[in-house]
């Protein structure tokens, strides 16, 4: 579990550091969201 929490958290940073718009970063924010909302029901 905490090997997936810090994968899906290094994903999530490195699509942040990609963005270049607001509007991006709340995509982006929202994706990482559902990822960490599904690893958690497994």
């Amino acid at each position: 579990m905490k090997t997936t929490l810090c994968v899906v958290s290094a994903a999530a940073l490195l699509l942040l550091s990609a963005c270049n718009t607001v509007k991006g970063v709340g995509q982006d924010l929202q994706k990482a969201g559902e990822k960490i909302e599904s690893a958690a029901k497994k």
